[in-house]
């Protein structure tokens, strides 16, 4: 779908470079109570990899995996998964790769939208370049917003990239389940399609990983249950191992999303050889900044993006240039993003008007929520114990075992999971949280609300949990922090 925007216009108040969720939010931010218009230029599908290939998709895939083993955990229930209903479901949520409601809301919501590759030509210009050849130059009267987000890494493994491998695009919109599979990654990505490989039937599942443990930015049980989970379902964990050569005779490009050749074979650090139909590179991202000009305005390309709590770009002459969401490397989520976005737009729209009471992003990543839909679940906000020890915190931790309470009884009686608060001891705050178990993502908001609502755990004890949910682990974690503070004053 073309959007109805008057090909002779050429500038606008803001120009937001890439039309992904984060981008939609700064352009609506920015524009909603101020009266300034905006554009939205992307190249590909507006709503970007959140709504295509990323959160939409594998949320979409994850979530029968997840109804069929919470069946396999109720007496009297059971649940079978179709693996062809399933992708089936997931391309109806996301549109089967089509944007015209994204496009639809944009223009009903005043924001403009102009299809092409954007890139920065100097201060507060824009050239973009059409989807037929042709060349246009946008001007913002008052500010540019960087939201071209990032692309997977795929590592210098001999042999690798000419194997072809998938992607997090392609395991998020596969088009059939391969029988055998080797997973690249210990991440979130990685620990996400494994789940939802092995829930979709790939018979021979491998996830290989250079670390010693899965999930290493989270607490260290974290990783160990989704382990325990994974390898009871039948995965193969190959930790602390390294792929040292990747060889397939036949790779050609089959499509996104269907495999891409013929077998695959994979040796790892020990010799170890897997043979393969398909191999999924999930070892991080890289910035989308190489070729949108920023040498243009006084800065390197290709790096993640230095910005101020108003999400202005540092090391850019004035006050007109942002960045949002993955190209800050402040936070690769987005919600984060979009939460940038709400920030930068409404900064955005104060300096336009003449205001110096801007808002800042500096308390929403305190609070910094993450959930990990594998099976069980994790959840977090604020800092692991780690991380506020090296911030120079004198951190208290209390940890609790979450099948121990009626809520998380009555969902399966043979509930696993953990949960653990991380507490300044200086101020009496959380500013900490973690979750192991199922069905605990509605967790992280309480904890995300403690933490960047600063409230004493004094406070928390009249915070009362419903009975039985899963929300009496604040209680109970409470109560446990309470006596490990008597025994403390006893010695």
């Amino acid at each position: 779908m073309t959007a109805a925007v008057d090909p002779d216009c050429s500038e606008w108040d803001v120009i937001v470079l890439g039309g992904a969720a984060a981008g939609e939010n700064a352009a609506q931010y920015a524009s909603q109570f101020s009266g300034l218009s905006s554009v939205l230029v992307e190249s590909h599908l507006l709503g970007g990899e959140c709504s295509y290939w990323a959160c939409m998709p594998s949320k979409a895939l994850l979530r029968p995996v997840e109804v069929v083993d919470a069946a396999a955990h109720l007496p009297g229930v059971s649940a079978q998964l179709d693996a062809a209903g399933v992708l089936a479901r997931r391309d109806r949520v996301i549109n089967g790769l089509d944007d015209s409601s994204q496009v639809a809301w944009a223009l009903g919501t005043g924001i403009d939208v102009v299809r092409g590759y954007g890139r920065l030509d100097g201060e507060r210009t824009v050239m973009v370049d059409g989807p037929n050849g042709s060349a246009r130059t946008l001007t913002a009267r008052h500010a540019v917003v960087i939201d071209t987000g990032s692309c997977p890494a795929v590592p210098d493994v001999p042999g690798l990239r000419a194997a072809l491998p998938w992607t997090s695009r392609d395991v998020t919109t596969m088009r059939e389940v391969p029988r055998r599979v080797v997973v690249l990654g210990g991440g979130v990505v990685a620990c996400e399609a494994a789940t939802w490989l092995r829930g979709l039937g790939v018979a021979e599942l491998t996830v290989v990983h250079r670390g010693e443990r899965l999930l290493a930015r989270y607490e260290p049980f974290a990783g160990t249950l989704v382990g325990e989970e994974l390898r009871d379902s039948g995965v193969r964990l190959c930790l602390g191992r390294s792929m040292t050569q990747v060889e397939r005779s036949d790779a050609h490009d089959t499509g996104q999303g269907r495999v891409h050749g013929g077998e695959v074979s994979v040796t790892l650090d020990d010799g170890t050889v897997i043979v393969a139909d398909e191999v999924v590179v999930a070892t991080g991202r890289t910035p989308n900044t190489g070729d949108i000009g920023l040498e243009t305005v006084g800065l390197p390309p290709g790096g993640y993006l230095d910005v101020d709590d108003h999400q202005g770009v540092q090391g850019a002459a004035g006050t007109w240039l942002y960045a949002i969401g993955d190209v800050c490397g402040r936070a690769l989520l987005t919600h984060m993003g979009k939460y940038q976005a709400r920030i930068a737009g409404e900064v955005i729209a104060a300096r336009a008007g003449g205001s110096t009471d801007l808002p800042s992003a500096a308390a929403g990543h305190v609070g910094l929520p993450q959930v990990v839909f594998t099976s069980p679940e994790i959840g977090s906000a604020g800092m692991t114990e780690q991380q506020a020890r090296d911030a120079g915190i004198d951190a208290e931790v209390v940890e609790y075992d979450l099948g121990a309470l009626a809520g998380t009884y009555v969902m399966r009686a043979d509930y696993r999971g953990r949960a653990k608060l991380v507490v300044d001891r200086a101020n009496d705050l959380v500013v900490g949280a973690t979750f192991a178990g199922a069905g605990i993502a509605e967790l992280v908001h309480s904890a995300t609300t403690a933490i960047v609502g600063s409230i004493p755990v004094s406070t928390l004890w009249h915070v009362v949990p419903s009975y039985p949910t899963a929300s009496e682990i604040w209680l109970r974690l409470l109560e446990t922090l309470r006596s490990q503070r008597h025994a403390a004053l006893r010695r």
